[in-house]
């Protein structure tokens, strides 16, 4: 029987599963950044080990100002391995790709606040120091009882621990729990190792190699976050 909820957040709420870099790449599109799919590839990469190595996101800011941070390591990486991009093309994509998050996560939001009435939820998240003044802005942080951040426990996803931390919050057996996230290595595979059961938000990741992956036993897939209350009926 589910009696709790650990909910990712990237990914997961604040696109409907599309992988950021897909978000990301289509405004670069729309935007005109004249680059191809690989070097975007390489600097979205070098933009997410920036934020994560650099102090560069403090605890007050907001979605739009990661983007911004975010988007100027990706042009200082293109334009430091010889592209030619406009920096007057970062705060277009900014703005853009924030309006992105803020209607998907409007949409999320009603069945946040219906799940809340049901379960205690708990935010397990690789953020930057700042998620909880993102939840405040985009009208969440009240659905959730705890929010767990790698950058503030000093762990991050795949590692279990992190999701650990989540269930000890919840105070319930791992079996009790259910993980939602959208990353099959991040999320599912460490909800699984710990005995808890998961529902997977599968619908376009980023360079997947190989096969598709197979969802293993004790794992829903889903491509729409709308479906999870009706899947947590299936799961008890």
């Amino acid at each position: 029987m589910i009696k709790g909820i650990l909910f990712d957040y990237g990914g997961t709420i604040d696109t409907n599963g599309l992988h950021w870099a897909h978000v990301l790449w289509e405004a670069y599109q729309r935007n005109n950044v004249n680059v191809d799919k690989k070097a975007f590839s390489e600097a979205y990469k070098y933009g997410e080990r920036a934020l994560a190595i650099k102090p560069l996101v403090q605890p007050h800011h907001v979605f739009y100002d990661v983007l911004f941070l975010k988007l100027t390591e990706q042009f200082s990486f293109l334009k430091e391995n010889g592209h030619s991009v406009d920096d007057a093309a970062i705060e277009a994509i900014a703005r853009e790709c924030n309006q992105f998050a803020h209607t998907t996560v409007t949409n999320a939001k009603q069945v946040l606040e219906a799940l809340a009435k049901q379960y205690p939820l708990v935010m397990v998240s690789n953020f930057y120091g700042n998620i909880n003044n993102i939840l405040a802005d985009f009208g969440i942080a009240g659905c959730f009882q705890d929010v767990i951040e790698s950058a503030v426990v000093g762990v991050r996803k795949p590692d279990p621990q992190i999701y650990q931390l989540g269930i000890d919050s919840l105070g319930f057996e791992p079996e009790e729990c259910v993980v939602v996230g959208d990353s099959f290595s991040k999320d599912i595979q460490p909800a699984r190792q710990l005995g808890c059961q998961a529902i997977w938000l599968n619908v376009e990741g980023w360079e997947e190699n190989g096969e598709k992956q197979a969802t293993p036993e004790g794992v829903t897939e889903i491509t729409d976050f709308a479906r999870i209350t009706e899947v947590l009926k299936s799961l008890g």
